[in-house]
């Protein structure tokens, strides 16, 4: 019909080829199909841009492989740095349970110490009351002259009181011990030692001193006891 655009399929190869170019260079829509243009181009042609064509797909999948591989290696370097973290985080737990233990033994000691304190304190305090009690049975003579009393302190002590305060004891006296303080001085004449002595009876030790403090010194010929 006149006024009608003639068909596409009515031109000749070389115009078709050349409008095929220039919508490819264009970037425009074909006046007719990729397939009905391929069946009516060359062999050659047609195999020569299926080459193309899966030469570039080639080239995307090859991309496509290398970003795949360089994202395998990253995922082998976090898996890697993860294990690492993992033996880290293993270490640092296995420390705390350590440090736990520890604490807990020192915890433990602590309490024990606390407990021995206590009885430390208890015993100190018994140790001074037994001190106490154990000095409030000693009695110290001044005044006898060196080496009066021999060599048996506690013998001349038993004969030597009675006859000195006047007082009977009964039972009669018995001491713990008794002896002189202090090393022997060279001027013992003028200056003798005390004599200390320990009664086993604290009776005795108290009834002799009220006796002490009632009478005043007591005289032995020219000695003041």
């Amino acid at each position: 019909m006149p006024g009608n655009k003639p068909s596409n399929k009515h031109l000749g190869k070389p115009a078709r080829q050349l409008l095929f170019s220039e919508a490819l260079r264009q970037n425009r829509a074909l006046p007719w199909t990729p397939q009905e243009h391929l069946t009516n181009q060359p062999s050659d042609m047609v195999d020569a841009l299926q080459g193309a064509t899966m030469d570039r797909i080639l080239q995307e999948i090859s991309a496509e492989g290398r970003s795949l591989e360089g994202m395998n290696s990253r995922m082998i370097s976090l898996t890697e740095e993860t294990k690492s973290m993992r033996l880290e985080i293993a270490g640092f737990q296995s420390r705390v349970t350590t440090l736990e233990q520890r604490v807990t033994t020192v915890e433990a000691q602590a309490t024990l110490t606390a407990d021995r304190d206590q009885e430390l304190l208890y015993l100190c305090s018994k140790v001074i009351d037994l001190e106490d009690r154990s000095r409030r049975d000693n009695v110290r003579f001044l005044g006898f002259m060196e080496e009066i009393e021999g060599t048996d302190v506690q013998s001349f002590l038993k004969n030597i009181l009675p006859q000195l305060t006047g007082l009977t004891f009964d039972p009669p006296l018995e001491f713990q011990r008794a002896h002189r303080l202090g090393p022997k001085r060279q001027e013992g004449a003028n200056h003798p030692r005390p004599i200390i002595a320990c009664f086993l009876g604290h009776t005795q030790a108290r009834q002799l001193l009220q006796k002490a403090h009632m009478q005043g010194p007591f005289h032995m010929n020219d000695l003041h006891i």
